[in-house]
């Protein structure tokens, strides 16, 4: 997980942006990353949708999607029937054929479920993730996890800046962004904040909240984005079943 915070993301673009007597050195480069770092905390919400929207087009290109005809898809279909839409936000939800164990959320509304996921969970239990993860919407978690992303993006701008190897990977920045979006890590109180919402999408709807806990027992301990958690899956489990 980065840690680093945006007055530490500003210093490292001004520092590449300061030592202009490298002829190498592409200003324009090293400014947009000055630029970028300071916007990536005042980013708007309309902004933080657009760099999503980006992202996860990224992402969609990358991974097989799972067609509307296929399997997977309809049942996540039929689950997330009656959610279109929280807070004001669209949502919208596809399957990613990917023999994997994995599920997240952008700013946007986009929430994406890999096939290995829901080959391990039942229905009430993929609703709980499903829940989890509009939580992390809901609670503003995704857009934090997009500006750090984007303060990342910038930092990297700085050592395009000076040419080279690690210039040429800098420069592909919506691979980055996308990719530190996904696979961002939350807080303790951020993972309860969103376990709690999907506990209460379960009840909301008329299904056990019980298979909140025996989801995240399925879960394991290790992975990225939805298992990247603090603290892990199995302490989350313990917690929900002491409320329950």
């Amino acid at each position: 997980m980065f840690k680093l915070t945006f007055r530490k993301m500003i210093g490292v673009s001004v520092l590449s942006f300061s030592i202009s007597s490298c002829d190498s050195l592409n200003l324009d480069l090293a400014s947009s990353a000055a630029i970028d770092a300071y916007q990536a905390a005042t980013l708007s919400n309309d902004q933080i949708r657009t760099l999503s929207k980006q992202a996860v087009a990224e992402q969609d290109k990358n991974n097989q999607l799972a067609p509307a005809s296929n399997a997977y898809q309809q049942r996540l279909q039929r689950l997330v029937a009656n959610l279109k839409s929280e807070n004001g936000v669209p949502l919208n939800f596809k399957v990613y054929l990917k023999d994997e164990m994995n599920a997240f959320a952008l700013a946007d509304g986009s929430v994406r479920v890999y096939s290995g996921l829901m080959d391990e969970l039942n229905d009430d239990e993929l609703l709980f993730v499903i829940g989890h993860e509009v939580g992390h919407v809901v609670h503003g978690h995704s857009k934090k996890a997009a500006q750090v992303a984007y303060s990342v993006s910038a930092a990297r701008k700085g050592v395009a800046a000076f040419g080279g190897v690690s210039g040429q990977i800098a420069q592909s920045a919506i691979g980055d962004f996308s990719q530190g979006v996904i696979s961002a890590q939350f807080s303790q109180n951020e993972e309860k904040q969103a376990d709690d919402y999907g506990v209460s999408y379960l009840q909301k709807n008329g299904r056990n909240p019980q298979t909140a806990v025996t989801a995240l027992r399925k879960l394991g301990n290790e992975g990225g984005g939805l298992l990247s958690s603090h603290p892990n899956p199995q302490d989350r489990a313990a917690r929900i079943a002491k409320t329950l």
